[in-house]
């Protein structure tokens, strides 16, 4: 088994942080199935990485796109055109689960009833009377 150390890396790529960075992505790519570059063995996927990087066997460029691609987020879908269909009825859309009676709504302007007429009313409609 070939020691492969930090040392061995940031030569070729001289910032330690964006080394672990392209280091993961590589490592995540064999992970997905993408060919070894050089043999195994039998070390696990971070160490054929970083021996990878060190050997100069894969493209960096393209391991730096793979990652900046990993990193985007999807954009968010445009607003469709069309008018949306309400799946749920307006009356439990407006009001919620309660149930909603189906008494005839006064005519408005019907009457002119004071402020005090129009609490009144409010408060018997609510179940609550106050006088």
């Amino acid at each position: 088994m070939a020691r492969v150390t930090v040392e061995d890396c940031i030569l070729k790529i001289p910032n330690r942080f964006e080394l672990v960075l392209l280091a993961a992505q590589r490592a995540r790519n064999i992970s997905r199935g993408e060919e070894l570059t050089l043999d195994r063995d039998n070390d696990k996927n971070p160490v054929v990485a970083l021996r990878e990087i060190a050997d100069e066997t894969v493209p960096l460029d393209s391991l730096h796109e793979d990652l900046v691609k990993s990193l985007l987020r999807a954009p968010e879908p445009e607003p469709v055109e069309e008018e949306v269909i309400d799946l749920i009825a307006t009356d439990e859309n407006i009001f919620g689960v309660m149930d909603v009676n189906d008494e005839p709504l006064p005519e408005a302007g019907g009457e002119d009833l004071s402020p005090d007429d129009i609490e009144a009313a409010i408060a018997a409609e609510l179940g609550g009377g106050r006088r």
